[in-house]
C-alpha cells in the first residue's frame, strides 16, 4: 500500500523517468533469467536486452546484410533479439522448417494480417493445413500449365513495347513511355527495365487471380483501383459496382512490406505503441491499401462471372475436408496472397536475372546460344514452356541469380515446439525463436566454393548435388514452403527465354552495384539498361 500511495503522489516528470527506468529494468532481468538459455550466443548488445535493435534493422531496408555481416563475425550462432537465434548452417533448414519437426510461425507473421489470416501468415497448424489442401491443387504442375496461355499474351504485350522502344531508340528519339523515361542513344534504347517487368508480373497475376490484366503494359504505368470501403464493397460483391481510386500497386506492396517486416519483429505488446508514430502509421495506411486492392479486383470479377480457368475461379471452387467453400473475406484474402506472392516475386527475379546477364555479357551470349539452337527458326516471340523446360543453361542462369538475389533473403521466424528442438547440436527449449537466414546460407563457401559473390551459372555443373540440394532454399522449406513454386518456375523460363532470345541487353554504368532494399522481400531500387534487338 505504502508504494501505491508513494507513486500516486508522483509528478508528470517523475513518471517520464520512472516509465523507462522500470522498462530496463524489466529488460535485464530477463536477461538475467535467461529463459532460454541463448544469453551465453553472441550479437549486438542492444538485441540481448531489446527487440528495438531488430526493429530498427528491419525498418532500414538491410536486415539480410547486417545479419550476414553478423554471421560472418561470430560464426553459425547469432542472437539477434531476446529470444531469437540466427543459425546460419544448411543442415537446420530441415529441422527449423522441415516436416514432422512440430515448429510454429512465430508471432512475427501477425503483422502481416489485413483482411483476414490467409495461407501465408496463419500460425495455426490445422487451419493451414485447411487452406493448403483448398489452394496447393490450384498450383500443381498440371493445373499451372492452363495457366500458360495468360502467361505467354502479357510477355508478347511487353515485347510490342519493347520492339516499338528499340525502333524509336535506334533513330536516336527519346520519351517518357513507362517511369523514368527511356532514351536512344548508341542505336540503342535505354531505360530502367524494374518498372517494366512490374508492369508484366501484375497484369499476369491480375489476369491469373481476378480474371482481368490492371492494363499496367499497354498504359506503360503502374496503377490499381483500391476499394475505398472494403466492408461495403464485399458485402455487394457480385451486386454492384465498387467505388475506388488509383494507386501505385507497386508503392503500395513495397511500404506494406517495410512497415509489417519492421513491426512483426517487435513483441506484440509494443505493436500499439509503434503505430502510434508517423512512420509506422503510414504502413498501416499501405496495409489497408493493399486489402483494397484485392477487394476491388475480387469485386470487378464476381460482377462479371465467367467460366475461364484461373487462380479465383478455382479457389471459388475448392472446398475443405468438411466440403465448405470459401467465405467472402477468405476467399478475398486468399487472392490477396495470390497477388503478393506472384507479382513483387517475379519482377524482382526478373529485374535481377536481367541486371546479371548484361554484367556479364559472356554469360548472356552462353545463354543466348542455347536459346538460338533449341527454339531454331521458329519465329514466335514467345516459345512454349515446353520449348524451354528442359534448357539446363537457361536453368542454372535462373538459379545462379536466385541464389545471390533471393527474393526472401531474410530468416522466417519458427517458434520451438514442447519438448524443444536439436539444432545443429544444441538443444533450445520450447518458446525459443529459431532462424536460417537465406542470404547467408547461399554464401555459404564450403557448399558454393569460395567466389560466392560472384554471379557464375557453371557451378551448378559442378557442385555436390546433394549440397545444394539442401542450401538453396529460394521457395523456402517444408510444409510453409511457397504454394507457387510450379507457377513462378513456369513464368520465369518463359520470360527469360523470350527477352533474352529477343533482345542483348548492356548495363549504362557496369562498376555501379546492383542497389537494393528490403522490407519482407529484398527489392532492386532499379536497373538502368541499354536494349537492342538482335539479328535472329
Amino acid at each position: 500500500m505504502a508504494i501505491l500511495q508513494a507513486l500516486t503522489q508522483l509528478d508528470f516528470t517523475s513518471w517520464l523517468l520512472l516509465v523507462p527506468a522500470l522498462a530496463v529494468a524489466a529488460h535485464v532481468a530477463l536477461w538475467l533469467a535467461d529463459p532460454h538459455g541463448i544469453r551465453s550466443y553472441p550479437g549486438p548488445l542492444l538485441a540481448h536486452f531489446s527487440d528495438l535493435w531488430l526493429g530498427y534493422i528491419a525498418a532500414q531496408g538491410h536486415r539480410s546484410e547486417v545479419v550476414h555481416d553478423l554471421h560472418k563475425k561470430h560464426g553459425k550462432f547469432v542472437r539477434i533479439a531476446p529470444n531469437h537465434l540466427s543459425i546460419s548452417d544448411p543442415d537446420a533448414l530441415q529441422v527449423v522448417y522441415g516436416h514432422g519437426t512440430g515448429t510454429l510461425k512465430a508471432d512475427f507473421y501477425d503483422a502481416f494480417v489485413s483482411i483476414q489470416r490467409g495461407l501465408f501468415n496463419t500460425r495455426s497448424r490445422s487451419e493451414h493445413a485447411r487452406k493448403r489442401k483448398i489452394v496447393s491443387h490450384i498450383f500443381s504442375q498440371k493445373s499451372v500449365l492452363e495457366f500458360e496461355p495468360h502467361v505467354r499474351l502479357y510477355i508478347k504485350q511487353l515485347i510490342q513495347q519493347w520492339d516499338r522502344l528499340c525502333e524509336a531508340g535506334a533513330r536516336g528519339e527519346s520519351g517518357d513511355d513507362g517511369e523514368g523515361g527511356w532514351r536512344g542513344r548508341s542505336g540503342r534504347v535505354w531505360l530502367d527495365c524494374l518498372p517494366w517487368y512490374n508492369y508484366l508480373a501484375f497484369d499476369i497475376i491480375g489476369d491469373l487471380a481476378f480474371g482481368a490484366p490492371f492494363g499496367m503494359i499497354t498504359a506503360a504505368r503502374d496503377a490499381a483501383p483500391v476499394a475505398l470501403n472494403h466492408k461495403q464493397a464485399m458485402a455487394s460483391y457480385g451486386k454492384e459496382k465498387t467505388d475506388v481510386q488509383y494507386l501505385s500497386a507497386v508503392e503500395v506492396i513495397n511500404n506494406r512490406g517495410t512497415f509489417s517486416a519492421s513491426l512483426g519483429v517487435l513483441p506484440p505488446w509494443m505493436r500499439p505503441l509503434a503505430k502510434m508514430l508517423p512512420w509506422y502509421s503510414q504502413g498501416q495506411e499501405a496495409v489497408k491499401q493493399l486489402a483494397g486492392i484485392a477487394v476491388a479486383a475480387v469485386a470487378q470479377r464476381l460482377t462479371t462471372p465467367t467460366d475461364r480457368v484461373d487462380l479465383l475461379g478455382k479457389l471459388q471452387e475448392g472446398r475443405d475436408d468438411d466440403g465448405n467453400l470459401m467465405g467472402k473475406e477468405e476467399l478475398t484474402a486468399e487472392a490477396l496472397t495470390q497477388l503478393i506472392a506472384g507479382s513483387d516475386t517475379t519482377s524482382n527475379s526478373s529485374c535481377a536475372i536481367t541486371y546479371f546477364l548484361a554484367k556479364y555479357p559472356d554469360t548472356q551470349r552462353k545463354l543466348q546460344q542455347e536459346l538460338d539452337e533449341a527454339l531454331g527458326s521458329d519465329d514466335e516471340a514467345v516459345p512454349t514452356f515446353d520449348q524451354v523446360k528442359r534448357l539446363t543453361y537457361l536453368q542454372a542462369v535462373i538459379d545462379e541469380a536466385l541464389r545471390i538475389h533471393s527474393t526472401s533473403g531474410i530468416g522466417l521466424p519458427r517458434v520451438v515446439p514442447e519438448g524443444g528442438l536439436t539444432v545443429c547440436g544444441r538443444t533450445f527449449p520450447a518458446g525459443t525463436v529459431l532462424s536460417v537466414p537465406t542470404y547467408t546460407i547461399h554464401r555459404d563457401a564450403e557448399v558454393w566454393g569460395k567466389d560466392t559473390e560472384e554471379f557464375r551459372p557453371e557451378r551448378w555443373f559442378e557442385q555436390d548435388k546433394n549440397a545444394v540440394q539442401k542450401t538453396y532454399n529460394p521457395f523456402s522449406f517444408g510444409p510453409r514452403s511457397c504454394v507457387g513454386r510450379n507457377l513462378a518456375s513456369m513464368e520465369l523460363l518463359i520470360i527469360l527465354a523470350s527477352i533474352l532470345r529477343r533482345y542483348d541487353f548492356v548495363l549504362e554504368d557496369p562498376d555501379k552495384p546492383f542497389e537494393t532494399v528490403e522490407g519482407f522481400l529484398r527489392k532492386p531500387v532499379e536497373c538502368v539498361v541499354g536494349i537492342k534487338r538482335r539479328n535472329l
